[in-house]
């Protein structure tokens, strides 16, 4: 039995989770530090274990849905997941913390490419784009609201837990999302749809080979290892796509190679999300380090953001269906100037103040951003293709963030005559990086098919080959 109406709540509220957990983490990560008298490099990697297993696993788990069965591998990740959440609030240690978010991450990892894949099949093809408008939302939204649940959480010290809370909380939804996934569109592998293990070793080792220094080098000084791990991700990832069209049912398709729309859409969300993770991780930052807030203030004063987001989704699929790629555009160029006027008003009280609407615009086209981009991309990318993209986008996605992160950190922490030049200089980085996607998104609208004839595309069955679609309410499992 299956009820579709459950579909996108169920799916939805685990990815709302799970990427919540990518920054609520962080917020915790000084009460963690003391609670558990670790010294920063435990925490550090506390805090890159999730993102490090979850990026790593997100192509290789796109396929073994289309081997498996997208319902069994997002039961099986939602499954694993709770596991690492609980093992996190149990954890006496900082080993045992960071072995339980490489579990937690893996889980995420396993989970992000069923989503899509799930909307795809199980949603009407009139329905689709507005579905694909909520599931951006709902990661824009996750991303921002980590550092304010974590922050009201380690204020509020619930039932005595401290930090601990901040890997509980998530479990009463991912619960409930174990219960409901019975009701899920039931799909069923293919034999013929084998896993390319070569490239699933190729891309793991590349992917990890990148995010590992990208996450601790800043922090390490920068020491000989972290160079010998780009230089092993860059041989390692050249061979995974020089030899994609070698290998038997390839972990990407080679089309994506040659498709600009689906090149471009990559590249896109990789730029967008070098620039709005780490524009949240550097405001927390400086107002806790350089200007002494606690994390609740912190959280109170990112809020606008935040709640800015919410009605700039909403509003993201008539923008979407009147402008085009032309929305991401303009969405970008929003946050630009956000950027540089946050560098001037942040560094007085006053300025602190006039700098809570400019931060509100900017959620509200950060909202319009995540909530267009990947059903823009997806509605004008081939349909041999697709299913390659839907496991692309959320590995450009964390890739970005994390190597954001570190970018951003280093204009934070250049060499500056005080903290309000260091905050402009990052604020400089963020300004940068915005102005890059909007460019990339003009180029998106000229390959891509415009609104209407996109519209046409997304009424076939992306993110599955025809034998997926045809796997729909099969009686097996």
């Amino acid at each position: 039995m299956n009820d579709r109406r459950f579909l996108l709540p169920v799916v939805l509220s685990t990815t709302f989770v799970q990427l919540l957990n990518v920054t609520i983490a962080q917020i915790a990560a000084p009460a963690i530090r003391s609670g558990l008298g670790t010294g920063p490099g435990a925490v550090q990697l506390v805090l890159v274990g999730y993102t490090l297993a979850y990026a790593c696993l997100l192509v290789t788990a796109a396929r073994l849905g289309d081997r498996y069965g997208y319902r069994r591998l997002f039961v099986l990740g939602t499954a694993v997941f709770t596991v690492g959440s609980m093992a996190c609030a149990a954890a006496p240690g900082a080993g045992w913390l960071i072995a339980a978010r490489l579990v937690q991450g893996a889980g995420s990892g396993l989970v992000a490419p069923q989503v899509l894949s799930l909307i795809h099949t199980g949603v009407s093809p009139e329905r689709r784009p507005r579905a694909l408008a909520l599931y951006g939302a709902t990661m824009g939204v996750a991303s921002l609201a980590g550092p304010l649940v974590g922050g009201l959480l380690i204020g509020a010290d619930l039932f005595g837990l401290g930090w601990r809370a901040v890997f509980l909380v998530t479990l009463p939804v991912t619960l409930v999302s174990l219960t409901g996934a019975t009701l899920l569109p039931r799909t069923r592998g293919t034999d013929e749809q084998r896993v390319d293990w070569v490239g699933a070793t190729l891309a793991t080792t590349g992917f990890g080979a990148l995010i590992l220094p990208c996450a601790l080098g800043r922090e390490a000084g920068w020491p000989w290892w972290t160079w010998a791990s780009f230089a092993v991700a860059a041989v390692v990832l050249s061979c995974f796509v020089r030899t994609l069209r070698h290998r038997q049912d390839p972990l990407i398709h080679p089309s994506v190679l040659r498709d600009g729309t689906a090149r471009r859409g990559v590249l896109l969300v990789f730029v967008f999300n070098a620039g709005v993770p780490s524009f949240t991780y550097l405001l927390f930052l400086h107002l806790q380090s350089a200007l002494g807030y606690s994390a609740l203030s912190a959280a109170l004063v990112s809020a606008p953001f935040a709640a800015a987001a919410i009605p700039g989704s909403r509003a993201a699929p008539s923008f979407s269906r009147h402008l085009g790629p032309t929305a991401l555009t303009v969405a970008a160029l929003v946050l630009t100037g956000m950027a540089m006027a946050l560098a001037l008003l942040i560094g007085t009280g006053a300025g602190r103040v006039a700098a809570l609407p400019v931060l509100a615009a900017g959620g509200a086209a950060f909202g319009l951003f995540t909530a267009s981009v990947f059903a823009l991309v997806l509605a004008s990318v081939r349909c041999a293709a697709a299913s390659s993209v839907s496991g692309l986008l959320p590995t450009a996605q964390q890739l970005g963030g994390t190597i954001g992160v570190t970018a951003a950190g280093m204009a934070y922490f250049a060499p500056a005559d005080s903290a309000s030049a260091a905050f402009g200089h990052a604020m400089s980085y963020e300004a940068a990086v915005f102005v890059l996607a909007a460019s990339i998104a003009l180029r998106l609208r000229r390959t891509s098919s415009g609104p209407e004839q996109s519209g046409s595309r997304s009424s076939r069955p992306e993110g599955t080959t025809s034998r997926s679609a045809k796997k729909l309410d099969d009686p097996a499992w």
